[in-house]
């Protein structure tokens, strides 16, 4: 009895946290369980009854084959369980969705026993998550003549595990809760620090609000003053979920908002309602509609006009806001589901179509999307079975098309990818559209649940559909803690077992590699037509166009090869003019958010759009540098459009780096990585034999805007800041605050310096070897006034820098340098001014392992500025995170302080900055 043993001292370690027994996925344990309740006189047999019935994970998990396996023997009276009627143990297969559950129903259905029959085919007509083994058994039985067969085809032909289902409510009565004012990143809702537990969701259900225990008591006291009605939370005068799509937060607030899933499936609820001034963040808001969720953009606050329609602007030119309604905490509001309108007793606020489409609804009715996707194509095999047409049953899919009108990029990928479409049709921004998925990533700090989301839908291999996917190990390569060494390990191997290319191997085959996902995933995409689907917000590839999504919805990728969405509109970005010298690229990335803003008069014309940047000669690592910075910019997704030269250069780029991964023995049993050079050299010829040139848009495309970057009023390096005290509280942390070098005067202190993230390459590693060989040579020893902490993307990268001589340099300089045979396994907790060379991965970005001190000002290369993200406010100060370009960076952490511009240009006189020209060739078909 030792597992259990273990199971109860475990428990009563949980209360003293005030959690309830984690819910049981081990065949081991709820086998020891299911022999407790056969013993009558067990001591322990009614706390078993209880963990059996209501604590068990469903899905593909080795307790649920154990569960339903019991539940089978008890259906056919091989075993008398008093409390568990054969009736009751149909009932709780019904709840175990898809996996062992489906193997013992259809045992039962197809079995001799009539009646048993008839009640398993009763279940089996409500469920979705059938796999080509359960499809197959079914179509064999059906050719046979087996009638409960036939009735089960007919039943799917008729899509009745839909169409039986309770319809949406047609009022929804809400209370609000005012989350935060200004825009809330998902950092408020699952912070990073708590990313190890995820996956344990009533434990990771505390930290929702950043562990604020008086605002988390706030919502309880709100729920229980009004227990009939739902709470929807708000971002007052913001948009809600920026940075990430973040399943962990969906789930935490529909952990502490929602409604329970089902009453034998612990903490897993859904349908969370949830809202913004300016909306929801897409890829956030895609993962609102995995859960059956309600996303509403309440435009609550407008822009002040006067007389004339002009934009009133207060003494600092920044635009003043009126309140339309107010969702203040505790307000009641009514969402009228077939109006499609918000209302405030009987006054209409606001129409919400938007967030209640035809598709939308159905996920609300089905209890999510994935219900939705799996039931459609149930009802496809059923149909083919049966030799009949496909029943209309679900809302058909929006085709748009303009007659005469061309293609953006987008628009053309989309249209080569999709499935279910009217054959012929082209199709223009705006439809719904279902597309085949080429490249696939998972990131470490979601990978454990989206390994939990492939086990509840029953999903045990990687679709064959998909070209290559990646499981990372980047986000947790900082510290080698306790919690790491416990749950990636458990990961690597699900996710290699599954079929998936992983950074660490099961049997320790191979060295890890802890490589920013995103740069993997730039590497493996080998066709500039691929969609990439990937568990990061900064999933934004430099070929194809690469979406960003929820743990669920790579898990449906994954297990399908398909994703389903609107074609997004696209805002075209070209440029003129020519870059100063002394400018990086990155300097052109945030200037260009800064110009679209200005040109339209505040409005951030990307958010929800794909940008489609015409950036031609930049390779895909340079080129990525602007594609990463568009999840700040608010955009759907990017893509690039290259020349065809550019375009060959990087996918030998590509097949480099993956040969070295195929070297260093990282291919699996399918040998995707030999495959995906395959599918490069096949894309190469393509381009120089003139079959199929690099991807461009038609010269008629429509675009929601355009958007063209004056390179030449570029003079001085531009960095974001999260402009912390604001007196507007909605205007800090926004990342669209972008200020010239200039306005910090030279003066501002900084506490502490961090190259690396996503954002930076090998050019940025060479400018830093560069930049202190300088000002050794200068100053005849280099001394850091700040601590400076670098972290370089990917290992190909320090062994090209070893090769070359630059790491010498970097090692030379440096106080700490990592040792992958000897990795930290505390998180650093203070600095001295020295170098320190991290291991290759997120390290200060991803702010869930390693951290600024408390109140520090920090300059850095990364992505993300939010409050507490790299750096936490101190009792006298606030944490403050500058984005900027490497070179800023360097001289900032040897000054101390923002450098001046003379400074600046003198410290990078004579290094090979990354350059960019504008192509002068049109970039279009």
């Amino acid at each position: 009895m030792n597992t259990y043993n273990d199971y109860i001292k475990q428990i009563e370690e949980r209360k003293g946290q005030g959690l309830n027994p984690q819910p049981i996925d081990g065949a081991e344990l709820l086998s020891e369980i299911i022999e407790q309740i056969k013993d009558v006189n067990n001591v322990y047999r009614e706390d078993s009854l209880n963990f059996f019935i209501y604590n068990v994970l469903p899905g593909t998990t080795s307790a649920a084959g154990v569960k339903a396996t019991f539940l089978k023997e008890i259906i056919l009276g091989e075993a008398i369980v008093e409390e568990i009627s054969p009736s009751f143990a149909f009932e709780q297969l019904s709840h175990m969705k898809g996996g062992p559950s489906i193997g013992v129903l259809l045992d039962l259905a197809l079995g001799n026993d009539v009646s048993i029959a008839k009640e398993a085919a009763k279940v089996l007509k409500t469920q979705v998550f059938l796999y080509e083994a359960d499809t197959n058994r079914i179509e064999q039985a059906f050719k046979k003549g087996n009638k409960i067969a036939k009735e089960l085809l007919e039943s799917y032909a008729k899509a009745e595990f839909f169409t039986t289902l309770p319809e949406v409510d047609k009022e929804i009565e809400v209370v609000t809760f005012i989350a935060g004012v200004g825009d809330i990143s998902t950092d408020l809702l699952s912070p990073g620090g708590d990313a190890h537990s995820r996956s344990d969701r009533e434990l990771h259900g505390q930290c929702i609000f950043e562990h604020n225990k008086a605002q988390q008591n706030e919502l309880l006291a709100l729920q229980k003053q009004h227990p009939d009605k739902r709470v929807m939370l708000i971002a007052e005068k913001g948009t809600m979920g920026v940075g990430s799509s973040r399943m962990s937060g969906v789930n935490n607030v529909a952990l502490w908002t929602g409604i329970k899933s089902s009453p034998y499936v612990p903490f897993i609820n859904i349908a969370p309602i949830i809202a913004g001034t300016n909306g929801i963040s897409p890829i956030f808001l895609t993962t609102v509609g995995v859960t059956g969720g309600i996303g509403l953009d309440l435009k609550n606050w407008v822009k002040k006009v006067d007389a004339e329609g002009n934009t009133v602007r207060d003494e600092d030119g920044e635009v003043i806001l009126e309140e339309v309604y107010s969702v203040e905490t505790g307000t009641v509001l009514t969402i009228n589901t077939k109006e499609k309108k918000l209302y405030n007793g009987n006054q209409e606020l606001i129409d919400i179509s938007a967030a209640l489409t035809p598709q939308k609804v159905e996920f609300i009715k089905a209890g999510g999307s994935y219900a939705i996707v799996f039931g459609k194509k149930l009802q496809t095999f059923a149909s083919k079975v049966l030799g009949i047409p496909v029943t209309p049953v679900f809302a058909s899919s929006k085709e748009i098309s303009h007659e005469g009108q061309g293609l953006t990029a987008v628009e053309k990928i989309f249209n080569k990818n999709a499935v279910g479409t009217t054959p012929g049709k082209v199709l223009h921004a705006g439809s719904d559209v279902r597309v085949e998925v080429n490249i696939v990533g998972s990131q470490d700090t979601t990978g454990l649940m989206t390994s939990q989301e492939l086990e509840m839908m029953a999903a045990k291999i990687i679709s064959p559909i998909v070209d290559g996917a990646y499981q990372s190990g980047c986000h947790t390569a900082s510290v080698w803690d306790n919690k790491s060494k416990a749950n990636i390990p458990r990961l690597m191997k699900f996710m290699n077992d599954f079929g998936l290319i992983t950074a660490r191997d099961p049997e320790h085959t191979y060295k890890p590699m802890t490589d920013v996902i995103h740069k993997v995933l730039n590497d493996i995409t080998v066709d500039d037509w691929a969609i990439i689907i990937g568990g990061d917000s900064h999933t934004r590839m430099s070929k194809g166009v690469a979406f960003g999504a929820d743990s669920g919805t790579v898990a449906l990728a994954l297990a399908t090869g398909e994703a389903s969405m609107p074609i997004p509109e696209s805002v075209k970005v070209t440029f003129k003019g020519e870059m100063k010298p002394y400018m990086d690229f990155r300097d052109v990335v945030h200037a260009t958010q800064q110009q679209m803003l200005t040109q339209f008069g505040g409005d951030n014309v990307f958010q929800g759009k794909i940008i489609e940047v015409h950036i031609g000669t930049l390779t895909a690592d340079q080129a990525f540098t602007f594609t990463d910075w568009t999840a700040e910019m608010k955009a759907k997704a990017s893509i690039c459009i290259s020349e065809d030269a550019t375009l060959i250069e990087s996918l030998e780029i590509s097949k480099g780096r993956i040969q070295i991964m195929i070297d260093k023995g990282m291919d699996n049993k399918l040998q995707v990585l030999k495959g995906l050079i395959d599918i490069a050299d096949k894309r190469i010829a393509e381009i120089k034999s003139g079959e199929k040139l690099a991807l461009t848009p038609d010269a008629n495309a429509k675009y929601a805007a355009e958007v063209i970057i004056d390179l030449d009023i570029i003079d001085e390096p531009m960095i974001a800041d999260p402009d912390v005290n604001n007196e507007d509280v909605s205007k800090r942390y926004t990342h669209d605050t972008i200020r010239p070098l200039s306005f910090y005067g030279g003066t501002k202190k900084v506490d502490l310096g961090f190259v690396g993230s996503c954002m930076v390459h090998k050019g940025d590693m060479k400018i830093l070897a560069q930049m202190l060989k300088n000002i050794d040579e200068q100053q005849g020893k280099v001394e850091f006034k700040a601590p400076l902490v670098v972290a370089p993307p990917t290992y190909n990268i320090v062994d090209e820098l070893k090769a070359e001589g630059d790491w010498d340099i970097l090692q030379k300089y440096s106080g700490f340098e990592f040792d992958d045979n000897d990795p930290k396994s505390t998180a650093r907790t203070g600095y001295e001014n020295i170098l320190y060379l991290e291991r290759p991965g997120c390290n200060l970005c991803m702010g869930n392992q390693e951290k600024a001190e408390p109140g520090d000002t920090v300059m850095a290369t990364s992505t993300r500025l939010f409050q507490g993200r790299v750096v936490k406010d101190s009792g006298e100060k606030k944490g403050e995170s500058l984005l900027s370009s490497t070179p800023v960076v360097v001289l900032s952490t040897i000054l101390g302080r923002t450098p001046t511009i003379e400074e600046y240009v003198a410290a990078v006189d004579g290094i090979n900055l990354t350059k960019f020209k504008p192509s002068h060739k049109l970039l279009v078909k």
